[in-house]
């Protein structure tokens, strides 16, 4: 069957400041998959290849996909329903897959007719079965993870599909239907990786434990460098992001594929995520010697009680001696922090900036605190009225969409507050022109415009 996998046009606050987008690797699996069961796959990154809906109706006319899938976090979800309209109106039977219809199935089927089938969490074989159930007629009642309207048009939810505990048997991703040569990030060829699954922790804006389960699952580490090399050799890539949820949870293999990447000599830099409570000085030096630029914590606040209410499992104390390792080791580093917790108090907010200053990581992300459907927040939210807004493409992190203590005015004007006092520091300013980090500077002083116009006209 001819099955077409679209990631759908949207905004994206980060290839608009960056110019770089990350590849949806998640499509990337399932292709390769469907490919390795003789199934005639195309993928479509709209973003990164400039595809409007136009173009995508003439993409569809012009190949006649049999399925048309499409992929969409929270905030995409309106354009994802946009692009499973188009692909109806030419014949397709629709698949929407992603962190927000795993969590909105129901609703999704019952809200959009056109919309067919609904594959929730790790969608691999989920999606390899929907295929075969359909080339051979059958009703799809058996396969775990689908939700789909019957033909009596009854919403129907399936059993979930329990996590896939050895990622080694799946193919690696179907690099070749993406468009490699045009991931660039500062001129230089760009990949992303995603070498783990599933998380142990509890934090409650989080959903990563909903989706993929709560028993962390990795590669080997060298099936990792494999792939490594092979973006390297195939596609000239020189900076890999890893994009797991914490890179270094198992520390043991952590250092293994640091090992495999120093004695294959491989000419790479690279980027991972890790979490202040297990980051120590011989994971840091490793990493750093293996070709590792950048570490990325999510520290998130800089009030013990507010870490706490997040379920965080973390204390100031470690986000310390984290980011110190970092530096001592030579690695950059990259803080997140969340304003705008339900109970959280306008002297608390201040306290995290005031942290972020202290703490001084090398760059530091503030985002506004933002209840996603599947998180135990959103639960919170929905029992206790506080969601402002259902419009799915405001839940961007950047705007305020729950009730808080502090207000919407006043959480815009901290948000803004935040990037001001932490990139127009001279100081740091005079660090990052050292260091040629143009976007940076241009950034800090974008933060001091957003701030005046929030603070006047918020």
């Amino acid at each position: 069957m001819k099955i077409l996998l679209v990631s759908p046009p949207s905004a994206s606050a980060v290839k608009e400041v960056l110019g770089v987008s990350s590849p949806p690797l998640g499509l990337a699996y399932i292709a390769s998959l469907l490919e390795s069961e003789g199934e005639d796959v195309r993928i479509i990154d709209s973003i990164t290849e400039n595809y409007t809906l136009e173009k995508i109706d003439k993409e569809m006319e012009k190949w006649g996909p049999d399925i048309v899938g499409v992929t969409s976090v929270t905030p995409t979800f309106y354009d994802a329903i946009k692009v499973a309209k188009i692909a109806k109106m030419h014949g397709a039977i629709t698949v929407l897959g992603g962190a927000h219809v795993t969590f909105m199935a129901r609703e999704t089927l019952e809200k959009y007719p056109f919309v067919d089938f609904v594959v929730r969490g790790e969608g691999e074989y989920t999606m390899l079965q929907l295929v075969h159930c359909i080339e051979k007629g059958e009703e799809p009642h058996k396969i775990l993870g689908l939700s789909y309207r019957s033909r009596s048009g009854i919403v129907k939810e399936n059993p979930p599909r329990p996590p896939i505990m050895n990622l080694d048997e799946l193919p690696p991703p179907a690099y070749h239907l993406l468009p490699m040569d045009k991931y660039r990030f500062q001129g230089l060829k760009y990949a992303t990786m995603i070498t783990s699954r599933g998380c142990p922790f509890r934090c409650v804006f989080c959903a990563s434990s909903r989706i993929c389960g709560k028993k962390w699952r990795g590669l080997s580490p060298e099936r990792v460098v494999d792939e490594m090399e092979y973006l390297i050799n195939e596609y000239g890539v020189r900076d890999i992001e890893f994009l797991d949820d914490t890179f270094t949870f198992d520390k043991k293999r952590a250092l293994q594929i640091c090992d495999l990447i120093a004695k294959r000599g491989l000419d790479v830099r690279w980027i991972c995520s890790s979490r202040v409570d297990i980051f120590d000085k011989e994971l840091a030096q490793a990493l750093k010697k293996s070709g590792c630029e950048i570490v990325y914590f999510g520290v998130e606040s800089g009030s013990q009680r507010v870490l706490n209410a997040m379920k965080k499992g973390i204390t100031l104390k470690q986000a310390i001696r984290a980011v110190k390792n970092a530096k001592e080791a030579g690695l950059k580093n990259v803080a997140s922090f969340i304003l705008g917790m339900p109970d959280e108090t306008i002297d608390e907010a201040n306290m995290t900036i005031n942290f972020a200053i202290k703490l001084n990581p090398d760059y530091a992300q503030f985002t506004i605190c933002t209840p996603f459907p599947g998180t135990e927040l959103y639960e919170y939210a929905v029992r206790n009225n506080l969601l402002l807004t259902r419009d799915w493409s405001k839940y961007n992190t950047l705007t305020p969409v729950m009730k808080t203590k502090i207000g919407v005015r006043t959480l815009k004007k901290l948000l803004s507050k935040a990037y001001l006092k932490f990139y127009t520091r001279i100081r740091y300013i005079i660090e990052r022109i050292k260091n040629r980090e143009f976007v940076i500077v241009k950034n800090a002083i974008r933060g001091v415009l957003n701030y005046l116009r929030n603070y006047f006209y918020a």
